[in-house]
């Protein structure tokens, strides 16, 4: 019997990373075609995509189509205004989100479900019902910078974060994880003496590792694909993001293989950060679990 269950137990294991390394290969397989066509000469690539050869790094494979995209647009600078953009909104929008959160969940007051089913409700409000406005009153608002007051905030990477810093998905992300925490320890800090803050920063973030990681990634990918807010508010070349960079490759001589290097390139910083939030996710899961 132990024999027949240790092999029942082995097939399904089997079965299971099998399916799970098809589904792996579906989804590897448009990144492997990208970088793959990349290489490649216009030419060459359209013909080699009526057949395997354009998942196969075969034939006339150089690195012309990346030197090309260089020159034909700043990459650098548009990769650069993205990583900046993005990252400093996904660490505010961390910060402001879970501290609201803390307060419609630990914190009471009145109002407070009134409030948060309000900003719930935005979530069905279309970004572009409110993008106008938002363009007008940015347009209109003061900003104090190294070069003193100036009025209007376009052409600048404050106008493509703060409107973003804190939205209704991700504060709802960080109430539902924190209504799961057990009470008996938030109770226990206020009865030591505790404040708000310490319990905030000692005892609730601590054990927030899975809900920081899946706000941190939604944030992440909602704020480097930007691309009709960018479009709207940035006009000078040294604010786009890469998102509105790519139109550059759609103008005049469409070149496919410069734009799947361009999109290689930009896929980068996105990889770069999966690889990362996934190691300080396990090290914060491990963390939390001999701690506790």
């Amino acid at each position: 019997m132990a024999t027949i269950s240790a092999d029942s137990r082995g097939l399904r294991l089997a079965v299971r990373y099998t399916v799970l390394g098809i589904i792996a290969i579906i989804f590897v397989f448009p990144l492997v075609f990208m970088l793959v066509s990349s290489l490649k000469p216009d030419a060459q690539l359209l013909a080699d995509t009526a057949s395997l050869r354009a998942f196969l790094p075969v034939g006339d494979i150089s690195f012309d189509n990346y030197t090309a995209a260089f020159k034909r647009a700043p990459v650098g600078l548009f990769i650069m205004n993205s990583v900046i953009v993005t990252g400093i909104t996904v660490v505010l929008s961390l910060l402001v989100c879970s501290m609201a959160a803390f307060a419609f969940v630990f914190v009471n007051w009145k109002g407070r479900e009134l409030v948060l089913t309000i900003i719930l409700a935005t979530l069905i409000v279309p970004f572009e019902t409110i993008a106008i406005p938002l363009l007008l009153i940015s347009s209109k608002l003061p900003w104090i910078g190294l070069d003193g007051l100036k009025w209007g905030w376009l052409n600048s990477y404050h106008v493509q974060i703060v409107p973003f810093m804190a939205d209704g998905l991700t504060i709802y992300l960080f109430v539902q994880y924190f209504k799961d925490l057990p009470g008996e320890l938030i109770e226990a800090a206020r009865v030591e003496g505790a404040t708000w803050g310490q319990i905030y920063r000692r005892i609730v973030m601590p054990l927030a590792g899975p809900v920081l990681a899946t706000a941190a990634i939604l944030k992440f990918l909602a704020m480097y694909n930007q691309y009709l807010w960018p479009l709207m508010v940035v006009q000078e070349e040294g604010y786009r993001p890469v998102m509105v960079g790519l139109q550059y490759f759609f103008q005049l001589n469409r070149a496919w293989g410069e734009i799947m290097a361009y999109l290689s390139l930009i896929t980068i910083p996105v990889l770069a950060f999966y690889l990362y939030l996934q190691k300080a996710f396990i090290a914060s899961i491990a963390s939390t679990g001999v701690k506790g």
